[in-house]
C-alpha cells in the first residue's frame, strides 16, 4: 500500500472538507495521513470567527469536523503560522502535497478619503471582534452614536446590521464574545443602514436571511418600495426576471416594503444605488458622503446628485481578499490557480482559490474536486517518517488532544453561563489550556 503525507493548511471549513476527501479516498492501494496546520491555538476558522452568534445552526457542521479529526490518519497542529513557524518551500519537501486553505480574511478597501477614520471598520475586522477572534479582541469598536451605515450588499450586510440593531438580550445564550456583549448592552444606535452601491436586483442576499428580517424583534425593517418596483420592472425588461435567485429576492424585498411597519424604536432601513464617496469626522466618523447611481441597461451609472448621512460607524462589507502567505502573493483577492493546482505538488482550496464567494457547503464540492486532481498528479511517496519537523523548534504546537482541552473548558464554561460556549480570546490563557 503506498502512504502518502499531505499537509493542509488553514483549519476552517476548506481544510477540513479537503481532509474528508482525502479520507474518502482510501483504499487497498492508498492511504492519505493528513497533518492540518493552523496558525491560530483554536481550529475551525470561519464557522468559530465569521458565523453570526445568533445562527447557531450553521456552527453544528462542528460535529461533521470533528469526526473527521477523529480519524487514525489525522494529526491536528494548531499555533503554527505559514511564513513564520513553518515555510512552503520546507513543506512542499518534506510532504508528498501541500493544500492551502487559508482562506480570505482581509477586508476590501472602499479606497475613498477618511476610510481609515475611527469607527471606520471593515467587516472583516467587526465580525471578528463579535466573534472573539483573539487578534480583534482589542479593537476600539464605539457604539455611541444613533446611526451606523453598513456598506455592502450581502449576507455579512445583514448579519453585521442584525448584530448592531438586535435586543442584546437575544445575544446573551449565544457564543458572542463577552467583550462584544457588554459594549452592545452600552449601545445607543437606534437605526442602522444598509447601503448597496448597485440596484436591488444585483444584491447578493440569500431569500433565508431576507425572510429572517421581519422576525427580528423591536425592529422596524425599511425597504423603499418605489425601488424595488423599479427594479422588477427593469429586470422584467432586461430578462434578469427569470433567474429565480433574483425573481425570489425581489419578491421577498416587495413583499417587506409592503409590510405595515410598527413604530418601534429601532429601525433597520436598506438603501440602494448609494456609492460612497468620502467618511469625514474630526476625532472619529461623524457623517459619510454618497453619490446618487441609477441603472440604465443593466448598467450602473452616476449622476450629480449626492447625499450626505449622519452617522458615528461605518462598516464595510464589500467583500474579502486573500492576505499574502509566506512566498505567495495573491493576484485580485487569491491565489492564481489552474483548476486548484498553484505549481507542483501545491495546491489551494476554498475562498483561497475561488475568492470570497459561496456558503460553507461550497467547500466540500470545491475540496473534492482539487482532491482528485491532486491525487491523480501524486508522485511515488517520499515516506518521510516526521514531515511536520520543519516547524520551528521554538513554535508551541497545539494538537487535537490540547485543542479538545480547551473546547471542553469553553463548553464548560458556556454552562454555567447558559451559552453554547464562552470562547477565549487570550492566546497566553488559550495556550495555557492546551497544556
Amino acid at each position: 500500500m503506498n502512504t502518502f503525507n499531505i499537509a493542509i493548511i488553514g483549519a476552517g471549513p476548506a481544510g477540513y472538507f479537503a481532509a474528508q476527501a482525502l479520507q474518502n479516498r482510501e483504499n487497498d492501494s492508498q492511504e492519505f495521513k493528513v497533518d492540518l496546520y493552523e496558525k491560530l491555538p483554536t481550529p475551525w476558522g470561519l464557522v468559530r470567527s465569521g458565523v453570526a452568534p445568533d445562527h447557531q445552526k450553521i456552527k453544528t457542521v462542528s460535529k461533521v469536523f470533528e469526526k473527521i479529526a477523529s480519524n487514525k490518519n489525522f494529526r491536528l497542529f494548531a499555533n503554527v503560522e505559514l511564513g513564520v513557524d513553518v515555510f512552503i518551500k520546507d513543506l512542499k519537501r518534506n510532504y508528498d502535497a501541500v493544500v492551502l486553505a487559508t482562506g480570505a480574511s482581509k477586508g476590501k478597501q472602499l479606497n475613498i478619503p477618511g476610510e481609515n477614520l475611527k469607527n471606520c471598520f471593515s467587516s472583516a475586522d467587526f465580525v471578528s471582534w463579535y466573534n472573539a477572534h483573539p487578534d480583534f479582541a482589542d479593537l476600539d469598536v464605539d457604539l455611541d452614536t444613533d446611526r451606523a451605515i453598513v456598506i455592502g450588499a450581502g449576507n455579512v450586510a445583514i448579519d453585521v446590521a442584525r448584530i448592531l440593531i438586535k435586543d442584546v438580550k437575544e445575544l446573551e445564550n449565544t457564543d458572542i464574545a463577552i467583550h462584544a456583549l457588554e459594549k452592545l448592552k452600552k449601545s445607543a444606535i437606534k437605526e442602522v443602514v444598509i447601503c448597496g452601491r448597485r440596484g436591488p436586483e444585483h444584491a447578493q442576499f440569500t431569500a433565508p436571511e431576507l425572510r429572517e428580517l421581519p422576525k427580528i424583534t423591536g425592529v422596524n425593517i425599511e425597504f423603499d418600495q418605489a425601488q424595488i418596483e423599479d427594479a422588477i420592472a427593469r429586470t422584467k425588461i432586461n430578462g434578469l426576471y427569470d433567474e429565480k435567485e433574483i425573481r425570489t429576492n425581489l419578491e421577498t424585498m416587495h413583499e417587506i416594503s409592503k409590510t405595515k411597519q410598527e413604530k418601534f424604536d429601532k429601525t433597520l432601513k436598506f438603501r440602494f444605488l448609494l456609492n460612497p464617496v468620502e467618511v469625514s469626522g474630526e476625532s472619529k466618523v461623524s457623517n459619510i458622503d454618497f453619490n446618487v447611481n441609477i441603472v440604465e441597461k443593466n448598467t450602473i451609472k452616476k449622476t450629480e446628485k449626492g447625499i450626505c448621512l449622519d452617522c458615528g460607524l461605518v462598516i464595510s462589507a464589500i467583500g474579502y481578499e486573500t492576505f499574502p502567505i509566506d512566498s505567495l502573493k495573491p493576484i485580485q483577492g487569491k491565489f492564481e490557480n489552474s483548476g486548484g493546482k498553484i505549481e507542483d505538488n501545491l495546491y489551494v482550496v476554498g475562498w483561497a482559490k475561488r475568492g470570497s464567494n459561496g456558503v460553507i457547503g461550497t467547500n466540500k464540492s470545491d475540496a473534492s474536486d482539487v482532491i482528485d486532481l491532486l491525487i491523480s498528479n501524486l508522485k511515488p511517496p517520499k515516506n518521510f517518517p516526521n514531515p511536520e519537523k520543519c516547524i520551528q523548534e521554538s513554535t508551541e504546537v497545539i494538537n487535537q488532544k490540547a485543542w479538545e482541552k480547551i473546547n471542553k473548558k469553553e463548553i464548560e464554561l458556556g454552562v454555567v453561563n447558559n451559552k453554547p460556549r464562552v470562547k477565549l480570546t487570550s492566546r497566553s490563557e488559550l495556550i495555557g489550556l492546551s497544556r
